[in-house]
């Protein structure tokens, strides 16, 4: 879990805003920034990076904007969390892959698949079709 910052979203809104504000008294948006960074108590790089995420937000900047970045910590964590028998069902598919190689391994006489070859290609396939599940 992230950690909560030390300024509110208002905090925020008012330092974003008066960038925006001062941008056209200093030469560079990043003076405006180091600036009113120094005013506020942040450092530069915190604001810098709240303002890339206002464009972004506002769609002046290309990216995932604050709700497609939430959707997807969501999205990635519910995939961390999935439940097992939806990874059996991987598994299970990684193994019907297994066993089709090694048919196809047993009725080619001249391009026979190695057996090392298919007991790799299982192991590969095992361990993609259950990330972070360890081996037991």
């Amino acid at each position: 879990m992230p950690r909560a910052s030390p300024f509110s979203p208002e905090v925020r809104e008012r330092a974003i805003r008066m960038v925006r504000d001062h941008a056209q008294e200093h030469p560079s948006q990043w003076e405006a920034i180091a600036s009113i960074a120094e005013k506020i108590g942040c450092s530069e790089e915190t604001l810098r990076k709240w303002m890339r995420q206002a464009e972004r937000d506002a769609g002046q900047r290309p990216g995932l904007a604050t709700d497609g970045q939430q959707r997807m910590n969501e999205l990635e964590r519910e995939n961390r969390e999935m439940p097992r028998g939806r990874r059996s069902d991987q598994q299970g598919r990684a193994a019907r892959s297994f066993m089709r190689a090694s048919a196809w391994a047993r009725s080619s006489s001249s391009d026979a698949m190695p057996t090392k070859q298919v007991r790799a290609q299982l192991s590969r396939l095992w361990c993609t079709a259950s990330p972070g599940s360890a081996r037991r």
